[in-house]
């Protein structure tokens, strides 16, 4: 029979997470919450290295918050290279039509 894979919140991987250091035996707290060690070995890891950008959900990136600012960065810019090009040709069509 086919087992079921179970989906954890962001919220109770944090309080699992913040637990964990909180916590001398990790095993014990694992069965408590019902995940593994290694699970929630794996979860410290990510947190430790990701931070506040951890855990962010099905098909999202794992980004540090300095990643995260150059995503948010290069997508303003393609935003405003976009509105400029727009500019520019509206700039070229009613230039034409003004002789």
């Amino acid at each position: 029979m086919k087992q079921v894979r179970k989906i954890y919140d962001r919220a109770f991987k944090e309080k699992a997470v913040q637990l964990s250091y909180e916590r001398h035996n990790i095993s014990e707290l694992a069965r408590e919450l019902g995940v593994t060690a290694p699970q929630l070995y794996k979860w410290r890891k990510e947190y430790e290295e990701f931070g506040q950008g951890s855990f962010p959900g099905n098909g999202n990136l794992k980004q540090t918050p300095e990643q995260e600012l150059i995503s948010e960065l290069e997508r303003k810019l393609k935003d405003a290279e976009l509105e400029r090009d727009i500019l520019k040709k509206a700039i070229g069509i009613f230039s034409k039509n003004g002789r």
